[in-house]
């Protein structure tokens, strides 16, 4: 009768160091998971800054260029506005397109 008391006693000695190690593990999980959390947002959002400034730098990348280079060619070969207005409407194409291309979703393992 003894060794049953002896074995319901270490067992429930066992559950109660069961129960805090566990309260413990619980404590330590939560306090890793507030640190992750904020980091998972700025990363979120710094994703999205970085693909709309590039996106934004693409575009006008390829409206300033192409506006240049027409000017330059009116300039040189004497057809002012009309070059101009011809490879400002191309950039403008280019620039959307390359917004397009910037920001669109990636497939997986495309990179």
């Amino acid at each position: 009768m003894s060794d049953d008391n002896e074995e319901d006693a270490e067992r429930a000695a066992l559950n109660a160091r069961l129960e805090k190690l566990n309260a413990a593990l619980r404590k330590v999980d939560e306090e890793q998971a507030a640190e992750v959390a904020p980091r998972t947002e700025r990363k979120g959002f710094t994703r999205a800054m970085r693909v709309g400034l590039n996106a934004f730098s693409e575009f006008v990348g390829a409206v300033l260029v192409s506006a240049f280079i027409g000017w330059q060619a009116d300039q040189w070969l004497g057809t002012t506005p009309w070059l101009l207005i011809v490879l400002l409407g191309l950039g403008v194409a280019a620039g959307f397109w390359n917004v397009y291309r910037v920001a669109k979703p990636k497939a997986p393992g495309e990179d």
